[in-house]
């Protein structure tokens, strides 16, 4: 969309988004979500820091919940787009909420980190199911050419919760220990639950098969290959669809290369720099305001610059800033280079959502999201268990200059390929 066709849509009276009831209600209940997530992810990482000293333990708990997470990935797909949408986000935020208040109950009797192994994976698991869901829904509450503005500000919220999240993280951890924050995410899902009661969504949410697909219910009930047929049905929209299949590759290795990296960026605040709890929790905080910036930007920049220069940039600036973080010698360094970050991660990852919700077929929606997801984090678990054990047997800045080099490198070869478009979401 031009500069001036954005002018005539304002022209014509077009109400801003937070004026829209329902999407006003599914915003706030998102962001209030995001303020729990954000204790769980620094509180979880310091439980197992607090017991074990090891960095390694913690990245491979990061790898348990990401294959489990994976694993969900490949159904997720198939479930929503049977399922009501609605209904669907409101039992996954139930079911957080019973799995990770279990944390600060069974803590208090002393730390269990096997309870760890099980919980964490299953959160995980259902959280996946919740974030494909929660990507097909936004489609039912915008119309088409306000998708990347509606992303844009949900994230723009979500990361100036992830603001305040932090801060709050770090000081119920330092005052009342890390399962304390954990219970805090927990009470979150169960808020979220609750305002996703009063959202009424258009059309879409309630997935059936649509005339694309005569007879699909009736073949479901008499071949038991059509699980497999559905599983395979988003797959094949993404090799079909030149941008999204080169996204997925290239994401893939983003992903192997920077899952772990929360991991490495509290151990080094920790083990390096030796700070406190509350400092990690700073740094996490200014780190979103990277994140809102982004978010905050990422629609205006698309449109002035395309999708293929914005979705490179922005790799191309993360591989710099994660090769610095190892290298920051003050938390404010640190707190830069997340911010950096986190705020074009933020842009890349809007475009590509963005891009599948405008190019992907309503009825496939759920099963291309999840495949997208499941292929572009197949590496993600082995990638965070080899960075953090890298780091602690040679330390945080070699592995992050090494990691971030290769982000750098990836960025350069997306130019040699159909993600350089300028407007992929337009048939060619």
């Amino acid at each position: 969309m031009t500069e001036l066709a954005a002018g005539r849509r304002a022209s014509k009276g077009v109400h801003p988004l937070w004026r829209d009831r329902d999407f006003a209600v599914f915003w706030a209940a998102q962001t209030l979500s995001v303020v729990g997530d954000s204790f769980a992810l620094i509180a979880v990482p310091l439980l197992v820091l607090h017991a074990t000293g090891s960095v390694a333990q913690m990245g491979l708990l990061t790898a348990v919940a990401g294959a489990a997470s994976l694993v969900a990935g490949v159904f997720a797909g198939v479930v929503v787009d049977r399922l009501d949408r609605r209904k669907l986000l409101i039992a996954c935020d139930v079911a957080r909420m019973l799995l990770y208040a279990l944390v600060p109950l069974v803590w208090a009797f002393g730390p269990r980190i096997w309870l760890l192994y099980v919980l964490l994976p299953l959160g995980e698991a259902v959280g996946m199911l919740f974030a494909v869901t929660y990507v097909t829904v936004v489609r039912s509450l915008v119309s088409g050419d306000r998708i990347t503005e509606a992303n844009g500000g949900l994230n723009a919220t979500a990361a100036a919760a992830g603001v305040i999240g932090p801060l709050c993280a770090g000081v119920v951890a330092a005052r009342f220990g890390p399962a304390a924050a954990v219970g805090v995410d927990a009470a979150s899902f169960g808020v979220s639950a609750a305002c996703l009661v009063f959202v009424r969504f258009r059309d879409g949410t309630r997935a059936t098969r649509s005339a694309e697909q005569p007879g699909a219910e009736a073949g479901a009930k008499a071949a038991p290959w059509r699980l497999w047929q559905d599983l395979r049905a988003g797959v094949s929209f993404l090799r079909g669809h030149p941008v999204l299949r080169a996204l997925t590759v290239l994401l893939a290795f983003f992903s192997f290369l920077t899952l772990g990296l929360n991991d490495l960026l509290i151990y080094h605040l920790k083990h390096d720099l030796g700070q406190s709890d509350g400092a990690v929790g700073t740094v996490f905080a200014f780190g979103a305001l990277g994140t809102i910036t982004g978010a905050l930007l990422v629609a205006r920049i698309r449109r002035r610059l395309g999708f293929g220069a914005t979705w490179t940039g922005a790799v191309a600036v993360c591989g710099l800033a994660v090769a610095g973080i190892g290298w920051a010698g003050s938390v404010t360094g640190v707190a830069v280079m997340a911010a950096a970050f986190l705020g074009c991660a933020g842009i890349a990852g809007t475009c590509s959502m963005s891009l599948r919700q405008e190019v992907t077929p309503e009825h496939l929606l759920g099963r291309v999201t999840s495949a997208f997801w499941t292929l572009h984090y197949s590496a993600a678990p082995v990638g965070a268990a080899v960075l953090t054990w890298a780091a602690q047997r040679h330390g945080t800045a070699p592995v992050g200059l090494a990691a971030g080099a290769a982000c750098v490198l990836m960025a350069a070869l997306a130019l040699f390929t159909p993600v350089r478009r300028r407007r992929p979401e337009c048939p060619a």
